[in-house]
């Protein structure tokens, strides 16, 4: 579903990522680790088109994207969940997914049943804005806003920072659903190891814009992780 090809790229003239190569089969739910630091938001732009890589080559279900803009990316199927969830606090929930869904060019007439199928507490805030959500609430919108675009790929970022465990437990149990469900394949940037090992198959390591490491997570040993995650 995904391969990366050598991807070097560069914030003005620091160089970020260094030839980084990775391959994500379709269905797979894969985890990308590393330090503050390390590359793992850069990697995921890079993936989005919103910082394009300065070389390499990106494939997205056998399509070369590497020089597509982010619009023509997401419409191919690639959906993003930012770190910090950037949902648009002065529009309500149903404004945020109508957005979501005009940039696909689909039907924003009505929120689709998957909203309130995944996520239930949605459907009595439709009408609050979304700065008015708490955080749990907002990770839920941005998660349904990426889902109703119908994502070959869905990629997020730290879903699970700052959210009290409750929450982070039904993040973790949807996750698992939507490979299946939705036909989706998943690429999460992750600090929470416990979450990680619960929901992801593999992992792979950034260490200053350099994959280090991949594998099973099962391989994910104490020992390791001192190596090549801990300060």
């Amino acid at each position: 579903m995904l391969r990366l090809d050598g991807i070097n790229t560069f914030y003005g003239t620091s160089h970020i990522l260094h030839g980084v190569s990775l391959e994500i089969a379709d269905g797979e739910l894969v985890a990308v680790l590393g330090r503050n630091g390390a590359g793992k938001t850069t990697l995921l732009r890079s993936i989005t088109g919103e910082t394009p890589p300065l070389s390499g080559t990106i494939h997205l279900d056998g399509v070369n994207v590497t020089h597509l803009k982010p619009h023509l990316r997401a419409r191919l199927g690639i959906s993003y969940v930012p770190q910090g969830r950037q949902i648009i606090p002065d529009l309500t929930v149903e404004e945020n997914i109508q957005v979501a869904l005009l940039g696909k060019h689909m039907n924003a007439g009505k929120i689709p049943n998957l909203v309130f199928d995944y996520f239930p507490a949605l459907k009595t805030l439709v009408k609050r804005k979304g700065g008015h959500l708490s955080g749990g609430q907002q990770q839920q919108l941005a998660i349904a806003r990426a889902l109703v675009q119908e994502p070959k790929l869905l990629l997020l970022d730290e879903p699970t920072e700052g959210l009290q465990p409750s929450v982070v437990e039904e993040i973790d149990a949807l996750l698992k659903l939507i490979p299946t469900q939705r036909n989706c394949t998943i690429l999460v940037v992750e600090q929470n190891l416990d979450f990680v090992r619960d929901i992801t198959e593999r992992f792979a390591i950034l260490d200053t814009g350099r994959l280090v490491a991949e594998g099973e997570v099962s391989g994910l040993s104490d020992e390791f992780i001192r190596r090549h995650l801990q300060v």
